[in-house]
């Protein structure tokens, strides 16, 4: 499975993007999708999950109320929308998949990673 992310870039606080994870290769349809992010000297962190039917999600405490994650499976595609967005929200934004039933947390879980994409926001 190669994962492929998009839809980072330059967003004053208080601003919006949509992230995007294409899937290829194989489907991903039966693995947990995830977003995690990377800030400079810091650890790689869990941002929000969600089930390969879509019907299970779960978020950090520090995106809940901001960011929505949801998929097409027809498109072996998973979205991050990210709203109000914070100058702490700044890092490379990963998705991952996991050959899983339900969103687990820790990153060392996961079985395929994209290359990451870049939000930076300024206050």
């Amino acid at each position: 499975v190669q994962l492929q992310a998009s839809g980072g870039g330059l967003v004053q606080a208080g601003g919006s993007l949509r992230l995007s994870c294409a899937a290829s290769g194989r489907t991903t349809s039966n693995c947990v999708m995830s977003w995690f992010r990377q800030a400079p000297g810091k650890a790689r962190e869990f941002v929000a999950g969600i089930s390969w039917r879509g019907g299970s999600t779960a978020y950090a405490d520090s995106v809940k109320g901001r960011f929505t994650i949801s998929r097409d499976n027809a498109k072996n595609t998973v979205y991050l929308q990210m709203d109000s967005l914070k100058p702490e929200d700044t890092a490379v934004y990963l998705c991952a998949a996991d050959r899983a039933i339900v969103v687990v947390t820790p990153w060392s879980e996961y079985d395929y990673w994209g290359q990451g994409t870049l939000v930076t926001v300024s206050s």
